[in-house]
């Protein structure tokens, strides 16, 4: 048991970590023991969990809980192992069977695109808006101060 407060943080800390690592390094395990069981056993929904795999990795990397390059082998060998798979025969489907309702599709967010060119005469025309004073005054970058000057003596 450390008796440096410092250390008490620091052990606080690292069990809050571990926790919170917990659940992305948990849900990548299971997300890759359910790739390889689905590829193993040639199942047609294989490919979805081996998507479901390599986003699960992509995630754990992204928040530091297991490194980049450890992702890359994990997703690395799923993907072989995915091609060396042989395809699972498909069943006919029956013709008289109802669609399944499909669960709604959320949008992905839109990603932000360039601005429109304005070309540079209606630039011109528009009226530039008033700035405060008070704006004016925050948008001034303040130097920072001088380190006061050492006082030399000189010796006689």
């Amino acid at each position: 048991m450390a008796n440096i407060k410092s250390q008490i943080k620091r052990n606080r800390q690292n069990d809050k970590r571990r926790l919170r690592n917990r659940v992305n390094r948990g849900a990548a395990r299971s997300a890759i023991k359910d790739a390889r069981s689905a590829i193993e056993s040639s199942a047609p929904e294989s490919k979805d969990a081996l998507m479901l795999a390599i986003s699960q990795l992509d995630r754990a990397a992204a928040k530091g809980v297991i490194h980049k390059n450890n992702a890359a082998r994990r997703k690395s060998r799923l993907v072989k192992a995915f091609a060396k798979m042989e395809p699972a025969k498909v069943e006919a489907a029956p013709a008289m069977v109802e669609p399944v309702a499909e669960a709604p599709v959320k949008a992905a967010p839109r990603k932000r695109t360039a601005k429109a060119e304005v070309p540079a005469a209606e630039v011109a025309a528009e009226p530039k808006p008033a700035v405060k004073k008070a704006a004016a005054k925050k948008a001034v970058a303040k130097k920072p101060a001088a380190a006061p000057k050492k006082k030399t003596i000189k010796k006689e």
